[in-house]
C-alpha cells in the first residue's frame, strides 16, 4: 500500500482543511448539547472528547460514550453514545482527525473504525479480527497508514492496512506472538499491554507484562510486516503496562504495573534498542499500587503517572534532557482507580478516567510549575477506562 499522505494533506492548505474539520467538529458536538451546556459555558468553546468502556461487564456502557469539554473550565458535559462498538476499551485517533479506532477487548478480538462526522452523525466502517484475544491497546502509525494493536490474553501484536481515503481497515497483514522469553512470575503466558512507535517513526515498540520485556520491530510500510530487532528484558515480575517517549527521542518512561516502580529507559533511534535504567518510586508507599500510564508535557519538563491503587498521580521533574525523572509529588485524582490519562490538545488540562467510580476527572496543568490543581467535581460516566479529548 502507498505509506505517502495525499499531496492534497500536505501543507498549509491541508492543515487548515484538517482544522476546519475539527472546529467543525467541535461545533457540532456542541450543538447536540442543548441548552444545559450553552448556560454552563459558551457553546461555540467546548471541544468533543470520547469515553471508552466495557460493555460486556456490569456497570460498563453501552458503546463509545460522546461528550464535550470546555477548554477553560474542564467541565465536561454528555451527548449520548455510538453504539454498534462492543467493548470499545481503548480508542486512538488519525493522524487527520476524521477517523476514530477502538478495540473490541474480549476473547473475539477486533478493532473497528469509526469515521467522524461535523454534525455528530459519526458512522462505524466496521471491524476486523486482530486474530487474538482482549486487544487491550490500539494506535496509529504516524504515516496513518496502519494501524497497530496489542491482543493482551493472547500476547501478539497484530497490523492493519488503513484505506487513505475512506479511514476503513483492511485485513490484517501481520500478526506476531510473543513466544519468547518465558513468562514472568505468577503468569501464564505472554500479555502484550501496549504497542507504540517511536518519536523518529523508525521502530514500533510492543510492551509485554506477561514475559517482562518491551520488543523493538521494524515496519515493513508497503507490506505492513513486523520484523523484531531487539528485546528490552525487565527485571521479573516488572510487569511492564505502558511506555512514553519524552519529546527529544532518545528517552522513555516505562510504568510497570506489578512491582510498582517507573523506569528511564534509554533508545537507540538508529538500532530501535530501549535500554532500561533501574526501577524507582512511584511515590506511592508499599505495596502494590498498579501504576498505569505514563503522561510527559510537550515542553518535556514534567511527567505524570496514575497510579489505579493509590488513586492518584505521580508528578516527576524531568531533568538532563530526558534522562532523569525526580519525582516531585502525588495528588489524589478525586476517583477510584485512574485507569487512564490524557492531556488535551493545547495540553492545559490533564483527564482521568477512573474505572471503579464511574468518573471522569479533570485537572488544570500549570505551565510552569507543572503542578495539578482540580477543575471541579468528576463527571460521571459508566465506567471510563479511556479518555480521548479533541
Amino acid at each position: 500500500m502507498n505509506d505517502r499522505m495525499p499531496e492534497s494533506e500536505h501543507g498549509p492548505a491541508g492543515r487548515l482543511r484538517r482544522r476546519g474539520f475539527l472546529g467543525a467538529l467541535a461545533a457540532g458536538t456542541t450543538a447536540a448539547l442543548g441548552q444545559q451546556s450553552a448556560v454552563a459555558a459558551p457553546a461555540a468553546a467546548t471541544r468533543p472528547v470520547f469515553l471508552g468502556t466495557y460493555t460486556s461487564q456490569p456497570g460498563g456502557g453501552s458503546g463509545v460514550g460522546l461528550a464535550a469539554y470546555h477548554p477553560v473550565t474542564g467541565r465536561i458535559t454528555g451527548s449520548g453514545v455510538l453504539t454498534g462498538v462492543a467493548d470499545p476499551s481503548y480508542l486512538a485517533l488519525s493522524p487527520d482527525r476524521r477517523t476514530l479506532y477502538a478495540v473490541r477487548e474480549n476473547a473475539d478480538g477486533a478493532v473497528t473504525a469509526v469515521r467522524l462526522a461535523a454534525d455528530g452523525a459519526h458512522r462505524v466502517l466496521g471491524s476486523r479480527s486482530t486474530g487474538g484475544a482482549g486487544p487491550c491497546h490500539l494506535s496509529v502509525h504516524p504515516s496513518g497508514r496502519w494501524l497497530l494493536s496489542a491482543n493482551y490474553l493472547s500476547g501478539s501484536v497484530a497490523v492493519h492496512p488503513v484505506d487513505p481515503v475512506t479511514g476503513a481497515l483492511g485485513e490484517r497483514t501481520d500478526l506476531v506472538t510473543h513466544s519468547a522469553p518465558p513468562p514472568g512470575p505468577g503468569q501464564d503466558g505472554p500479555h502484550a499491554h501496549q504497542i507504540v512507535t517511536s518519536p523518529d517513526g523508525g521502530h514500533v515498540l510492543a510492551v509485554d507484562l506477561g514475559n517482562d520485556t518491551v520488543y523493538s520491530y521494524r515496519l515493513d510500510p508497503l507490506a505492513g510486516t513486523l520484523s523484531q530487532v531487539s528485546t528490552a528484558p525487565l527485571r521479573p515480575g516488572a510487569g511492564p503496562r505502558h511506555l512514553t517517549f519524552h519529546p527529544g527521542g532518545r528517552w522513555a518512561y516505562l510504568a510497570n504495573e506489578l512491582d510498582n516502580t517507573a523506569v528511564v529507559c534509554a533508545y537507540d533511534p538508529a538500532t530501535g534498542r530501549l535500554a532500561p535504567g533501574a526501577p524507582q518510586s512511584t511515590g506511592t508507599g508499599p505495596g502494590t499500587s498498579y501504576p498505569a500510564q505514563f503522561l510527559v508535557s510537550p515542553d518535556g519538563r514534567y511527567a505524570y503517572l496514575a497510579n489505579r491503587g493509590h488513586n492518584s498521580l505521580s508528578r516527576y521533574a524531568v531533568e538532563d534532557r530526558g534522562a532523569r525523572l525526580r519525582l516531585l509529588d502525588t495528588v489524589p485524582v478525586g476517583g477510584d482507580f485512574p485507569r487512564h490519562i490524557a492531556f488535551s490538545p493545547d495540553h492545559r488540562l490533564l483527564f482521568a478516567g477512573n474505572q471503579r467510580s464511574h468518573t471522569v476527572t479533570v485537572f488544570r496543568v500549570d505551565p510552569r510549575s507543572g503542578q495539578l490543581r482540580s477543575t471541579g467535581e468528576p463527571f460521571e460516566a459508566p465506567m471510563p477506562v479511556c479518555v480521548l479529548p479533541l
